[in-house]
């Protein structure tokens, strides 16, 4: 757990996240094949369905077929989704790269599933918890953030969901409308770090 000095740095880290409007930079990662996946392999994809999740968080356990069927259906659309593992495997073992491997091969995982080592990444974006969502539009001007939160409006229950936040969203950018909500609360476990 963090404590004194190095909690207010990772609070304030935090406070300087990317915003909705915000571009964001790109990021180099290694997925569980051994690969660096960056955005800028997509050179077709009109934006990015980003999620930090993990292996362990029984929220996170809740979204891995939602996550799953969104990049089945938006993969083939120019809407890839990329996973990024952002917990410290010193804090949460179950989250560790090979872990990461092993899960994701046993759960069917049909997107990249990235490892932030160091936790480089998570604090750029402003991810608190796992799973959260944050959705880029890839424009001339660069990449884009339009959404933060969760990925629809009912994390214990599929079935009872109303609103799919990443397809609405989607479909906004695409119609050229403005995004609304752009922002809503993540639900799920904290990011695990020192």
């Amino acid at each position: 757990m963090l404590t004194g000095k190095n909690k207010t740095e990772k609070k304030a880290s935090l406070t300087n996240a990317y915003k909705v409007g915000d571009k964001v930079s790109d990021f180099s990662l290694k997925n569980i094949d051994g690969e660096m996946v960056s955005m800028s392999d997509y050179a077709d994809a009109e934006g990015f369905i980003v999620v930090f999740t993990c292996n362990t968080c029984p929220y996170s356990k809740m979204y891995e077929d939602r996550l799953k069927s969104l990049s089945a259906k938006y993969a083939n659309d120019n809407w890839p989704l990329i996973a990024i593992q952002p917990n410290d495997p010193a804090v949460q073992p179950g989250d560790s790269y090979d872990e990461m491997v092993s899960y994701a091969s046993a759960q069917g995982f049909n997107f990249p599933y990235l490892f932030d080592e160091g936790q480089k990444e998570y604090p750029k974006w402003g991810a608190a918890r796992t799973p959260h969502v944050f959705i880029v539009e890839k424009t001339d001007d660069g990449n884009l953030l339009r959404y933060i939160g969760a990925a629809d409006d009912n994390a214990r229950d599929e079935s009872k969901v109303t609103v799919n936040y990443v397809d609405k969203t989607i479909a906004s950018i695409r119609a050229g409308e403005t995004v609304d909500p752009d922002f809503t609360k993540a639900i799920g476990c904290t990011i695990k770090t020192k």
